[in-house]
């Protein structure tokens, strides 16, 4: 008998250790057992930390997956998702946390597609961008007919209209010249957002992201940049028409991924709508203004789609079970997405890391940049590209490679410094060669 009850204790515990999170609504304080919970179970791949505080001094928790936590690592990509940033559209954060809770299990379950996918990716998870606006709205419940309550954070902000407006300076820019990537924030770009929103930029600021996604609900669609349309206002009315970015083809094969591999977002009708394919490129529906979306694309590294995936905003408790299922294999198939294209080190001919060198892809107006250990990755459909490494200071280095529809390829640059033209100086007097003497050239300095 004590042998079958010390049995029956261990599979107790067993169950308790790996008891997936309950499919419910969790307040802010459960959102917070629950990713420390998920850490105390697979301690040597995750760690909890926080970006930044709410309006209302509520932490900014994110919890992040890694063999390494808390280290980059040189040719590792990182990723991100994002939930709940509006309060009230509740289902992205419970999918996070869900995902989170699989990922721990899979991973000591020894599942070898995601410990393949935890020991080659960094991933972050930010499962509430808003919890101020999602108290408001968990308070009001799921039958309310209160449809906008909570949507915006304490303060009254919608923060998907509360980034920086970077759309006007590309689109001038593309137009008559400058720069396609990386455009600078004005200089008092604080004072202009919310404490989320400040929390947010310079979280993304500190990780060279290369892939992410943000979670909403209200439809059921995978929405790509642009998000606002060239002309945002017509005689005060939306314009809607298609925007595209230069990476429009590889943004199309992003949110197909998830379309196809969600349950139903790939059929096109839901909600009322139609969407070929399940997808839409952002402005082709409706233009938005100061948009998230892209801010990643022209501030960052970072591709970011929008992922709108429930109907409801605030969906009841007993369909949480069936939008799981129906959004899990879609959820890590996204994740895998990120190992595409090119990768590689930009380095000089010391081997030093060079951060901040620009890979520029010939015939796709947007450039990257390598990060500062000075890593790099553009994402690619498979093809042959011509690929120009640069940096100030150095020679500009130019390769052709072929992408295929694997793993990315490995292309390394080992840039050079540049050396400057020898000048000609005027006649020495007196110096005795009746001749031009040419000044020594300089010689490049190697730091």
């Amino acid at each position: 008998m004590s042998g079958l009850l010390s049995v029956s204790f261990h599979l107790l515990l067993l169950f308790k250790l790996v008891a997936p999170v309950t499919f419910r609504h969790h307040r802010y304080d459960e959102l917070v057992r629950t990713l420390y919970k998920v850490h105390n179970e697979c301690p040597y791949i995750t760690r909890v930390y926080s970006i930044g505080r709410s309006v209302k001094g509520r932490h900014l928790y994110v919890l992040e997956f890694s063999d390494y936590p808390g280290i980059h690592e040189p040719l590792e990509p990182e990723v991100k998702y994002v939930g709940n940033m509006h309060g009230n559209e509740a289902l992205g954060r419970e999918l996070l946390l869900q995902l989170a809770e699989f990922l721990c299990e899979e991973f000591r379950s020894g599942n070898q597609r995601i410990v393949r996918l935890l020991e080659g990716t960094r991933v972050h998870i930010l499962p509430s961008m808003n919890p101020d606006g999602y108290e408001v709205a968990a308070a009001q419940g799921a039958d309310s007919s209160g449809y906008l309550v909570g949507r915006s954070n304490a303060n009254g902000v919608d923060l998907n209209r509360n980034f920086p407006d970077l759309n006007t300076y590309i689109y001038y820019n593309e137009k008559h010249g400058g720069p396609n990537h990386h455009l600078p924030l004005p200089d008092n770009w604080k004072s202009q957002v919310e404490p989320e929103t400040q929390a947010v930029i310079q979280w993304i600021r500190s990780f060279n992201f290369i892939l992410s996604a943000n979670l909403h609900g209200g439809a059921v669609v995978a929405n790509y940049p642009y998000d606002r349309s060239l002309e945002h206002r017509v005689r005060g009315f939306r314009r809607t028409a298609n925007t595209p970015t230069p990476d429009d083809k590889l943004f199309q094969k992003l949110a197909k991924v998830y379309s196809y591999a969600h349950g139903w977002m790939h059929q096109g009708w839901n909600c009322g709508d139609y969407f070929p394919d399940g997808i839409t490129n952002g402005a082709s529906w409706y233009s938005l203004s100061k948009g998230m979306q892209d801010f990643n694309y022209l501030h960052t590294n970072c591709f970011e789609i929008t992922l709108e995936l429930s109907c409801d905003k605030f969906p009841r408790q007993e369909e949480l079970q069936r939008e799981w299922l129906g959004n899990r294999e879609a959820l890590i198939h996204f994740l895998e997405q990120v190992h595409q294209g090119i990768k590689g080190m930009v380095l000089d001919e010391n081997y030093n890391n060079l951060a901040e060198a620009v890979i520029s892809v010939s015939g796709i107006n947007h450039d990257v940049t390598s990060g500062d250990h000075g890593d790099y990755f553009r994402l690619l459909l498979p093809g042959t590209y011509t690929v120009t490494a640069t940096a100030p200071g150095f020679d500009p280095e130019t390769v052709t490679v072929t992408v295929g529809p694997g793993e990315p390829k490995l292309v390394n640059f080992h840039l050079k410094r540049s050396v400057p033209q020898a000048t000609p100086t005027r006649r020495a007097p007196n110096s005795g060669h009746g001749g031009r003497v040419l000044a020594k050239p300089t010689q490049p300095r190697v730091s």
